[in-house]
């Protein structure tokens, strides 16, 4: 079953929708035109229950199949925020609102979820019921989790869920998953150090806190290649390191910040662990104090076995056997989606996104081409896992 046909011939009004999610981006929990739009679609594509304010600002339509309400449910996920960058892409539908773009192809990913569930509205060729789940805030603000928590799994039947993002590297038309590990854990290191300052031109009679800054950046390098299984994956990235003012003074404080990527619990703690000793060994070491604040942000991405080969099925049936990998390697990217995955069994798979700049670049801009592919997935995928007796 390639691409529905019903879907391909709405692929002129699912880009207008698109252009308008994106020519309207909004970030984190601020999505309110975003999730108004979508609610306002759900209902006049007449779904059974449209739901908004779920976490704040997201928005939950519910569809039952042929037989009505009972039998199994699948959810289904798509992000809708934006992020802080000025768009440099100069497309007729480029962000009105300056400073803020959708560089991660959002637009994109509400567009697809909207046009499976209208096709699905007008067909209903499954049994059971389908969950359409828009979410607020995955940049950073943990917006999954904030569904979560305010019952999305108790208020809704859902016992799969879904996900899926664009890749920009892999041809429209494509699809990729694996299962287990497929995005890291993405935790936030912040470093104080404090020493004694002093004149430049008098290093001895102060404590140098950006030497011992210098020394804690090489050495947090170390911890991936020396403390970290060769067949694990870690990665430990300072990206700030804040201080002094003046070229002829040696400051009293610097601050770093960083992050820490990693695609195993254990070797989360091992890092973790590890970092904390090596920042206290080195301001031991050069006489500075030195606080560390380490926060675990999202968690692991993993997919669950059964549900991603059922994901690999149904990318084959739309795209084609050739299309579809089965082993794309794990990415070091995080993804809110984890939770919903701690939760209830599901998979989170990619989308082909042709040869676009990369995401969260300010030439990004989602690829059109992927909106029937994705939406067809969505369709087909719901029309499998609740086959119609």
């Amino acid at each position: 079953m390639p691409i529905v046909n019903r879907i391909a011939a709405a692929a002129a009004e699912h880009t207008l929708w698109r252009r308008d999610f994106h020519r309207h981006p909004e970030l984190q929990y601020d999505v309110h035109r975003t999730a108004a739009t979508v609610a306002e679609k759900l209902r006049s594509f007449g779904l059974d229950e449209v739901v908004t304010g779920v976490g704040q600002t997201g928005v939950v339509g519910v569809l039952h199949g042929r037989r009505g309400p009972g039998g199994r449910s699948v959810g289904m996920r798509a992000d809708m925020d934006a992020l802080p960058i000025r768009e440099a892409t100069g497309a007729e539908w480029s962000s009105t609102v300056p400073g803020k773009m959708h560089a991660c192809g959002h637009d994109g990913h509400t567009t697809m979820l909207l046009g499976a569930a209208e096709y699905l509205a007008e067909t209903r060729n499954f049994d059971g019921t389908a969950v359409f789940i828009f979410q607020p805030a995955e940049e950073g603000g943990a917006g999954a989790k904030a569904m979560i928590d305010d019952g999305l799994f108790e208020r809704f039947p859902i016992d799969e869920v879904y996900g899926m993002h664009n890749h920009p590297g892999m041809p429209v038309g494509r699809f990729g998953m694996r299962s287990g590990p497929i995005m890291a854990a993405a935790d936030v290191i912040g470093i104080r150090i404090e020493g004694r300052g002093s004149h430049a031109a008098e290093p001895h009679a102060g404590v140098d806190p950006v030497l011992a800054g210098a020394a804690i950046v090489q050495a947090l390098q170390q911890i991936a290649s020396r403390n970290v299984d060769p067949l694990q994956s870690a990665v430990v990235s300072v990206t700030c390191f804040h201080a002094g003012e003046v070229d002829n003074v040696l400051p009293q404080v610097a601050e770093l910040r960083g992050t820490v990527r990693t695609l195993d619990p254990a070797v989360r703690d091992a890092v973790e662990a590890r970092l904390k000793a090596i920042i206290a060994g080195i301001a031991a070491a050069h006489g500075v104090a030195a606080e560390v604040s380490y926060r675990r942000g999202y968690p692991v991405t993993v997919n669950h076995g059964a549900e991603t080969a059922l994901t690999a099925a149904i990318a084959r049936r739309v795209a084609g056997d050739d299309k579809v990998d089965e082993a794309v390697p794990p990415m070091m990217g995080a993804e809110d989606f984890s939770y919903m995955l701690e939760r209830r069994p599901g998979a989170f798979i990619l989308i082909g996104n042709g040869d676009s700049a990369n995401l969260h670049h300010p030439a990004y801009d989602f690829d059109d081409a992927a909106l029937p592919y994705g939406a067809s997935y969505w369709a087909t995928l719901v029309e499998t896992a609740l086959k119609a007796a």
